[in-house]
């Protein structure tokens, strides 16, 4: 079976155009450590499937969305800025 997949480290290079530009050929498989770790669907797809009506839009998009939730991490923005430095240089 062929799906549409995506990776965690493609995901964290290219961000949500990553599984946009995955999502015009359908549903898409997130790969985490070799394994499927999760499917995304479209709104559309995943109202079809739910049987739901499309709710009104919320007035937010989805980068809207993303950037109100809190933030989980603990490191600083040099400290991410440093260890991306230092990945970058292998």
């Amino acid at each position: 079976m062929n799906h549409n997949t995506v990776s965690v480290a493609e995901i964290k290079r290219r961000g949500m155009s990553a599984i946009a530009d995955s999502l015009r050929r359908g549903p898409v498989h997130i790969i985490k450590r070799n394994k499927m770790a999760a499917v995304v669907l479209s709104e559309s797809d995943y109202q079809r499937l739910t049987n739901q009506k499309l709710s009104s839009p919320s007035g937010m998009t989805a980068m809207q969305w993303l950037l109100a939730q809190p933030t989980a991490g603990k490191r600083s923005k040099n400290q991410i800025d440093a260890d991306l430095k230092a990945e970058r240089a292998w």
